[in-house]
């Protein structure tokens, strides 16, 4: 396939995928501020938990669909980015693209149909019977429930390895900066390890928003130069910047050495010569009379 096909094929839809990563970002968020709304349970309690599960219960609702939302604009976003990467690399594996789709749809289906079956469960709950803990946990004890937290936690898994292979394959042919590269890896990192807490879902809402920024073209210091040549274009190391560094220094001290060795000497100035003693001609002396 020519250069050229990829690259305007890409620049053709980078501004739709620059627009659902900025969605997604913002879902991602919405979902977690409508979390912390409303009445939240003061303790641990099942059955307390229940109850106030029941009174926001259309926050619950409304907080996983859009959380969903935001984890499959994620997945796209992966998805877009790993098809440029491999346009640049060939040899990177097409599972890597099947991984960030099923994690995304997974962890998206998993999430909101645990949200609505437990929504349910608390207004059984309320609604019904002694709101004794035999009854809640009856409640809550069957399969289902299980399954599917165990389908969102396999998505989350699945969805977290392709972000680290496709942060890290974008970074290494350049279409994302070392940052942007490495700050993707430690938000997939994140949010497997410190689920659902504040840090992870900030730094993942921020590294989709600076994608969607860059994917639109607007980037400060202009978009990478293998979104434009359409070839890999690897950042360079430490040490190559170190050396290009030294040279330049080099080159500054050569070019300042130079100056100097080719700037003229100066005329010489022609001076009136000096008279001397031996020179000056004495003065007669009057004789007196």
């Amino acid at each position: 396939m020519a250069v050229a096909d990829p690259v305007s094929s890409e620049t053709r839809l980078r501004p739709r995928f620059a627009l659902i990563a900025a969605v997604g970002g913002v879902c991602l968020f919405a979902a977690a501020a409508l979390q912390a709304a409303g009445p939240q349970a003061k303790v641990s309690e099942l059955t307390v938990q229940l109850l106030v599960t029941n009174k926001r219960g259309s926050l619950e609702v409304i907080g996983t669909v859009i959380n969903g939302l935001g984890l499959l604009g994620l997945a796209a976003t992966l998805a877009f980015l790993f098809t440029a990467a491999r346009v640049r690399k060939p040899g990177m594996s097409q599972a890597i693209w099947y991984t960030a789709i099923a994690g995304g749809v997974l962890a998206a289906a998993g999430g909101i149909a645990y949200g609505i079956a437990i929504t349910s469960k608390a207004h059984d709950f309320a609604t019904h019977g002694a709101q004794t803990y035999p009854q809640a946990n009856a409640l809550l004890g069957g399969g289902a429930l299980a399954a599917l937290q165990y389908a969102g936690l396999v998505g989350s898994l699945l969805l977290a390895i392709s972000f680290v292979l496709v942060a890290l394959n974008a970074m290494r042919v350049g279409l994302l900066t070392k940052f942007m590269g490495y700050l993707g890896m430690i938000a997939a990192g994140a949010s497997l390890l410190l689920i659902g807490s504040a840090p992870a879902l900030l730094i993942e809402v921020f590294w989709l928003l600076a994608t969607g920024y860059l994917l639109s073209g607007r980037w400060p210091n202009g978009e990478p130069a293998a979104w434009r040549t359409g070839k890999a274009e690897p950042w360079p190391t430490a040490a190559e910047v170190r050396e290009q560094r030294q040279q330049a220094a080099a080159n500054r001290r050569n070019g300042r050495g130079e100056s100097r060795t080719s700037k003229p000497e100066p005329a010489p100035v022609a001076t009136a010569p000096q008279q001397t003693r031996a020179t000056t001609p004495k003065r007669k002396r009057k004789r007196r009379r």
